[in-house]
């Protein structure tokens, strides 16, 4: 009886060697253990999509009369890097009497072993013994209780049947809008690529609107008055809150546009009693944040170091895989499950060895504190990132690693420390039956914000809406009823500001938080439960791919629109550039892998979909943004560099 395990990667692989009986004996593509089990990996995905000239060689070339590409029998192939570590794997699922499906615990790493299995023909009495074995850390320990918790394959068949729908609903979306508008491109004269997809082009348009309203943007004046009511020695800053009767001089954003109104404020409250009558002061707690998912790391290591979300990714990759300091990076979850618990000091442990800077973190921390982040029901296949156990030497880990580790393992040090204080209090005042109102917020006990370091700690003496002193300073205990004098009022002239560029971190922002860009009520649920445009594994690559395009461009921190990418936003129907086809299209693969939805009638009304928007573009004239746009440069080969021996040397 031979048992075989088939990882999503090598190192996962040899992570779950590790435990297996010895000796063990290295072959190409497998490893055996002592007790005859073996243990074999893909390399990422071994198969993919073929391309649309293997249905038709007619394919090969782009032509408008031939769409929409709708394949009768979808195909796989091989990866050209993959075809010797294929057949590794069909020679051994052929030879052995049981096998484990190790793929990573998300919806892509299911399907990447199960579209393995199918291609390599297992009998359908093999596939039906099929288990599944969920490892989200590589250590030893958390290997081994992978193992001894593994269940049905067939319980994810629905997650399976989940993915492929995404994956054969994209490429069919993908393909046939591509090739319709790069054509359309060509027509107007455009020599490059007019990618367009399901998510990407939403991304695309959500940074061409916010272009268009930075370039749109016309400031307007507002006004702000203040009412200075001195109280022992110094005066209580309260700021007017308008009245509904001066609605039809706001802005939707409550900003006063009338500055007479402001001066006829000031007039009437100069010398006039301020009354008391509300008065509020608190005790308000504020919970350590939870610790990261893939998308939470990324937006805070773009805004404190400028790393791409690529970059992010890549160096979780090699603290998950090379160095085992972290747990599964690709995951979307920013909760633990309380078994983990148990583990707090080795894990604190191993974090004062492998980060001095964050040494004093762990002597603080109080293990006994269990956070809302420890909670079973919000855990499904995979929990928030933390660090693992394994201590390493800090010198093994390239600067880049070592910040991205830290903030990983500062965010899991956190959830020791006791919620941060803060003392609030806010009083109203009636002036000539007008409302002022004061606030103050001042940070008491700093708790986890301890750990932000002193660019962060500033919170400690800011004041909400007043100035930068203390709360005490500024909004004293006063009881309802105490009336004090408005000496005068004060009033500031200020101008509105256009919206502000997307960076790499608000671009991710915007991505997870994507339901407030839309205005259905229904489709904001959706996308806040399936948190927003794209996965934890593909944003990255997504941005990546409209920078290559040159659709999307960099300009310091800030992330525009290129030419062409507006001419494509503009060219192409509202629906493709919005969030809200995706989050339908989210809600039945949510339901699909709920088991409250089938395959079929979601691809059927795909495939309707996408005929009819062949059919409009095909009859269609060239949008004039696609015409006269600049062909993007082509990219120059890497020139060899010529050295020539200096004196010096």
């Amino acid at each position: 009886m031979t048992r075989l395990y088939i990882a999503e990667k090598p190192s996962l692989g040899r992570a779950i060697a590790a435990v297996l009986p010895r000796p063990h004996k290295n072959n190409n593509g497998y490893i055996e253990t002592g007790n005859g089990d073996i243990v074999t990996w893909c390399i990422g995905h071994l198969l993919e999509q073929v391309e649309p000239d293997a249905y038709d060689e007619k394919y090969k070339k782009w032509n408008m009369i031939d769409l929409p590409i709708i394949p009768e029998q979808w195909q796989l192939s091989p990866r050209k890097s993959a075809k010797q570590q294929l057949a590794v794997v069909r020679k051994l699922a052929k030879q052995a009497t049981d096998i484990v499906h190790a793929g990573d615990p998300d919806r892509e790493g299911q399907l990447l072993v199960d579209e393995v299995i199918d291609y390599v023909k297992v009998s359908a009495k093999k596939k039906t013994a099929i288990q599944r074995l969920l490892i989200s850390d590589l250590n030893p320990a958390a290997v081994k209780r992978a193992l001894s918790t593994m269940r049905s394959n067939r319980e994810f068949i629905p997650l399976s049947v989940s993915a492929l729908a995404r994956s054969r609903a994209d490429w069919l979306y993908g393909m046939n809008m591509t090739r319709a508008y790069t054509l359309l491109g060509q027509k107007g004269g455009y020599r490059g690529v007019l990618s367009v997809g399901r998510v990407q082009t939403p991304i695309l348009g959500l940074v061409t609107r916010r272009d268009d309203d930075i370039t749109n943007f016309k400031p307007k004046p507002f006004y702000e008055v203040f009412a200075l009511i001195p109280y022992q020695d110094m005066d209580i800053r309260a700021r007017w809150k308008p009245s509904e009767a001066c609605q039809p001089w706001q802005d939707e954003e409550g900003r006063v546009l009338n500055r007479q109104l402001c001066e006829n404020v000031l007039k009437r409250i100069k010398g006039q009693p301020a009354e008391v009558t509300e008065s509020e002061r608190k005790e308000t707690r504020q919970a350590p944040p939870l610790p990261y998912s893939l998308s939470a790391l990324q937006i805070d290591a773009a805004k404190r170091f400028g790393m791409s979300a690529a970059d992010v990714l890549a160096n979780c990759q090699s603290l998950y895989e090379k160095h085992k300091v972290i747990t599964y990076p690709r995951s979307d979850s920013r909760y633990l499950p309380n078994e983990h618990f148990k583990q707090a000091n080795d894990v604190c442990r191993a974090v004062a060895s492998n980060a001095s800077e964050l040494s004093y973190a762990c002597n603080g921390a109080n293990t006994a504190l269990k956070s809302k982040a420890w909670n079973d029901k919000k855990v499904d296949a995979h929990h928030a990132i933390i660090p693992t156990p394994k201590q390493i030497s800090p010198n093994a880990l390239s600067g880049s690693e070592s910040k991205v580790y830290q903030l990983i393992a500062r965010q899991y040090v956190m959830q020791f420390y006791p919620a941060a204080i803060y003392a609030e209090a806010k009083l109203v005042f009636t002036i000539a039956q007008g409302h002022f109102i004061a606030r103050g917020r001042q940070l008491m006990s700093a708790g986890w914000r301890e750990l932000l370091g002193r660019d962060q700690a500033e919170d400690k003496t800011k004041v909400s809406g007043n100035s930068e002193q203390g709360l005490t300073d500024k909004v004293p205990p006063l009881e309802k009823g105490t009336v004090l004098a408005c000496r005068e009022g004060e009033l500031k002239d200020k101008m509105t500001e256009p919206p502000k560029a997307f960076t790499e971190a608000t671009l991710l922002q915007a991505m997870t938080g994507i339901a407030r860009f839309v205005s259905d009520s229904s489709l904001k649920k959706i996308l806040r439960d399936t948190d927003g445009l794209g996965t934890e594994a593909t944003r990255a690559g997504i941005l990546e791919l409209l920078f290559k395009r040159q659709l999307l461009m960099r300009q310091a921190k800030n992330i525009h629109a290129t030419d062409a990418g507006r001419g494509l936003v503009y060219a192409l129907p509202d629906d493709a550039t919005y969030p809200d086809m995706t989050a339908h299209w989210e809600h039945q693969l949510q339901d699909m892998a709920d088991k409250k939805c089938a395959y079929k009638p979601f691809m059927d009304a795909l495939q309707q979909q996408v005929s009819q928007l062949m059919d409009k573009v095909k009859y269609s004239e060239v949008p004039e943004s696609l015409r006269q746009l600049k062909s993007p440069e082509p990219r120059k080969p890497m020139k060899k560099r010529r050295y020539t021996k200096s004196k010096k040397s």
